[in-house]
């Protein structure tokens, strides 16, 4: 069970986070002042720059739900954002090796651009696999605590009355508003279980 207090989330991986927030940002307004230099400036095929605008939109989305549902995840302690946001991850992937690679003409400067894109996923993928196999051992080690409190309980003869006194260690409970994540770490009071255990031994006939 880990220690009261201990956070979980990864402060790597949300630099990284932010960093990409702001880099894909400057990126989507420099490919779109590209594309306008491009369509100006080259035969560009209209078909072709249509769609490639139109995958830059789309590039805008994914990466933008990546990102937030990653962040998310991250600062909750949540798994289900932070898988999300790793499957998000190769789309994104795929949309800038196609900018990198496979669109009509590509820049030096896109060339530059899309590869420090594909080290931000890269690295981001791997920061999060981490963060997913901690917060995983963090809720094998909550279950096996409830376990062996309910054990307990059996053990002693009050299962049926006892076990909502017992105090349960260190159980999470943790909450978003908007990217703030307010973490509480509530403890059932062990007054409470003490009390009610000599009350029961009381009422007990021997």
């Amino acid at each position: 069970m880990a220690p009261r207090g201990k956070r979980l989330s990864s402060t790597p991986l949300e630099i990284l986070f932010f960093l990409n927030g702001w880099y894909y940002a400057t990126y989507f307004l420099l490919e779109l002042f590209i594309f306008l230099y491009k369509g100006l400036l080259l035969p560009y095929p209209t078909a072709n720059l249509v769609l490639d605008v139109v995958m830059l939109f789309l590039y805008l989305g994914v990466e933008v739900i990546r990102l937030f549902f990653g962040t998310k995840g991250n600062l909750c302690q949540r798994k289900m954002p932070l898988g999300i946001s790793v499957a998000l991850t190769f789309p994104s992937t795929m949309m800038a090796s196609y900018y990198l690679l496979l669109q009509t003409y590509v820049l030096r400067l896109e060339a530059i651009m899309n590869g420090i894109l594909l080290f931000f996923c890269g690295s981001e993928l791997l920061l999060e696999v981490l963060t997913l196999t901690a917060f995983s051992r963090f809720s094998s080690l909550i279950f096996v605590a409830r376990a062996s409190c309910v054990d307990l309980a059996g053990s002693l003869g009050f299962q049926k009355d006892l076990s909502h006194t017992l105090p349960m260690c260190a159980v999470p409970y943790m909450s978003c508003k908007s990217t703030r994540c307010l973490r509480r770490v509530c403890f059932q009071s062990d007054a409470k279980a003490a009390h009610a255990i000599p009350q029961k031994l009381s009422s007990r006939t021997f």
